[in-house]
């Protein structure tokens, strides 16, 4: 996306239907897809954001799938009160035309939120506490979402968890072998093309009709949760990827990012072992919410979003890498190569402990027998 300047942002932010003049706007989060800014009035702030439409190229699809959730979980919490419910969900700011995005002279595409204050995210989970709460977060945003008819909203990232259509990328990416590395992978790929099979449960389940399509976040990372001054949630942002999916996708990807113990792209893989009371925590956090709506097939489908997930990233990292790193940023020429055997190490975990997490996820499925007695 072009470069900006303060009379770009400050011409768009004043398209918007705000309250008060604006005084000051400066860069706000740490996000890598939108360009953010806070905007502040006399009155009070706002979140302002120019759209990755790179990335997001319906951005009319995108507002929509917006403005849809959101008027769908306002009219869910309305019984708490104006106030409270501007503090529970993210509010969209209409232009001065009543419209959810506004396009520039240069093609930019803007929208506006109300800024959350008071609230804080983390990017690391570091307690159990902070499990639960997050398993709690986004089981209740499901819960929420679990009455609205999925076909009202588009398909934002088409295949964006199609194992099928990862595994397809990767296999092109062996027989092109643009950059000449396929031959120093074959351990990466015999351990990958040996898994696919069984990878695909997810997506067998819902296309024999034992999975609902139901609504789903997609991108469940921690600091997607917002929580006030206790550390208790408030609200789930970042509905970017709001779209149809299966439920097992948003709780495999949360566990991908909590229960391992270093980063995605740790070089020394002896480092990843599995935060098993993380997963414990915020397994228990998510069935407290999620228990009253999921069916018994759902449930047994959390398990192989486990161990879909990572699966599913090292295919990803590993298809770029083959490709010359083409999709992800790297800070230095093997780094996808790293994240793909740090998420496959991760696979490797899970597998050792598959009998403790599917005994931990029994233990907690246990909160919806005895919500429902």
């Amino acid at each position: 996306m072009s470069e900006l300047n303060n009379n770009n942002i400050l011409s768009a932010a004043s398209h918007f239907d705000i309250e008060g003049d604006i005084m000051h706007i400066e860069r706000f989060g740490s996000g890598h897809i939108n360009d953010t800014y806070r905007v502040k009035t006399a009155v009070r702030s706002y979140l302002f954001q120019r759209i990755n439409d790179q990335i997001f190229a319906d951005v009319a699809g995108l507002m929509e799938n917006t403005r849809v959730v959101l008027h769908h979980l306002k009219h869910k919490l309305a019984h708490l009160g104006r106030e409270k419910v501007e503090k529970s969900t993210l509010t969209l700011i209409p232009t001065d035309e009543g419209k959810w995005y506004y396009q520039d002279e240069n093609d930019c595409f803007w929208r506006m939120f109300i800024l959350l204050e008071g609230t804080k995210s983390y990017d690391i989970v570091e307690t159990e506490a902070q499990a639960y709460a997050g398993g709690k977060a986004f089981g209740e945003f499901q819960k929420q979402l679990s009455d609205l008819d999925p076909s009202k909203l588009v398909e934002i990232l088409p295949n964006f968890h199609n194992i099928d259509f990862r595994i397809g990328n990767l296999r092109n990416a062996i027989k092109d072998n643009v950059a000449g590395r396929v031959g120093e992978v074959q351990d990466i790929l015999h351990y990958i093309l040996q898994r696919e099979e069984q990878m695909r449960t997810i997506l067998w389940m819902g296309n024999n009709g034992d999975l609902p399509l139901r609504i789903t976040h997609n991108d469940t990372k921690f600091n997607n949760v917002l929580l006030d001054e206790h550390d208790r949630v408030q609200c789930v942002i970042d509905l970017d990827t709001v779209m149809p999916g299966y439920v097992a996708y948003d709780f495999g990807d949360a566990i991908r990012t909590i229960i391992n113990s270093a980063a995605e792209d740790e070089p020394d893989t002896a480092k990843i072992i599995l935060n098993i009371p993380l997963f414990r925590a915020y397994a228990q956090g998510y069935m407290s919410e999620a228990c009253v709506f999921l069916t018994e097939k759902e449930m047994t489908s959390l398990l192989h979003g486990v161990f879909l997930l990572p699966f599913m990233q090292a295919v990803r990292f590993l298809t770029d890498y083959l490709n010359g790193n083409t999709y992800y940023k790297i800070h230095y020429p093997t780094h996808n190569l790293v994240r793909t055997r740090a998420q496959l190490k991760l696979v490797q975990e899970m597998e050792l402990h598959q009998e403790e997490l599917t005994a931990i996820l029994e233990e907690s499925v246990q909160v919806r027998k005895t919500v429902k007695k």
